[in-house]
This record gives C-alpha cells, sequence and structure tokens, in this order.
C-alpha cells in the first residue's frame, strides 16, 4: 500500500507554518526548523523542492528565509503533496506479467480518483482554519 512520507507530511506542516505567518515577511530556516525540531539541512532539502514546484519563495542573506509564493487560499494538499512526492497514487504499478481483472483494474483506479480529488478540494488555508479551532493551540510564527 502507497504511503504518504515522512518528507510530504513536513512539507505540509511547513506551508502551515509560512501559511499563518506575515506575508510580507521571510521566515528564517532557522525558526521553522526549530519550530518543527527539525535539522535545518533537512528542512532545507524540502524547502528546495516546494521552491522549484513554485510554492515558496527563497531570499538568502540576513534577512532572507522563505515565504509562500501565492495567498495561502490558492494552494491545495494535492499540489503539496506532489511537489514531494510526485503523483498520489493509492498503489503501485504490479509487475508486467501479472493478469488484473478489469474489475480490479477499474477499482484501484477510482480509488486512485477519489484520493486525488480529495487532497485537491482541501486548501491549505482551511487546514490553518481547523488548526485555529483548536482552543490553546499556539499556531503562530
Amino acid at each position: 500500500m502507497y504511503k504518504i512520507s515522512a518528507r510530504s507530511q513536513y512539507a505540509l506542516l511547513i506551508m502551515e507554518d509560512l501559511a499563518v505567518a506575515d506575508r510580507q515577511k521571510y521566515i528564517p530556516l532557522k525558526t521553522l526548523s526549530h519550530r518543527r525540531n527539525l535539522s535545518v539541512k533537512y528542512l532545507e532539502q524540502i524547502l528546495i523542492q516546494l521552491g522549484k514546484a513554485g510554492l515558496v519563495i527563497g531570499f538568502r542573506g540576513s534577512n532572507g528565509g522563505y515565504k509562500l509564493a501565492k495567498p495561502v487560499e490558492d494552494y491545495t494538499v494535492g499540489e503539496i503533496l506532489r511537489a514531494i512526492e510526485g503523483e498520489v497514487s493509492p498503489v503501485v504499478l504490479l509487475d508486467n506479467n501479472t493478469i488484473m481483472s478489469e474489475g480490479s483494474k477499474s477499482f484501484w483506479k477510482n480509488f486512485e480518483t477519489v484520493i486525488n480529488e480529495y487532497v485537491d478540494s482541501v486548501t491549505l488555508d482551511a487546514l490553518v482554519q481547523r488548526n485555529k479551532a483548536f482552543v490553546g493551540y499556539d499556531y503562530s510564527i
């Protein structure tokens, strides 16, 4: 069975952190690293992938860091996961010699469709709002 990697889960958390930050300011890598207790090097690898996908903007220097490339409501969980994972699919392709029934093929294709429709329907803004709903949860940077 396909699993979403830890890297993708961290990418989503970091995107949530950037979503609650001041949109005009770059958030230092060390601040993001400390908030999630991740090594700076590991986090930088994730942010580079997110940057290549056009999801974040990075700026080097003493006032450097990262910020979202577009408004928070314009992101979906699906695009964030795809930036790290590639396609979001619940199964791996079977060996070419394996014969699969049409019913099985149809089931897995429909399952993949449902998963992709769901991750594409959830916005980053919706995740942020859900987190803010938890009383006592400190969700600011």
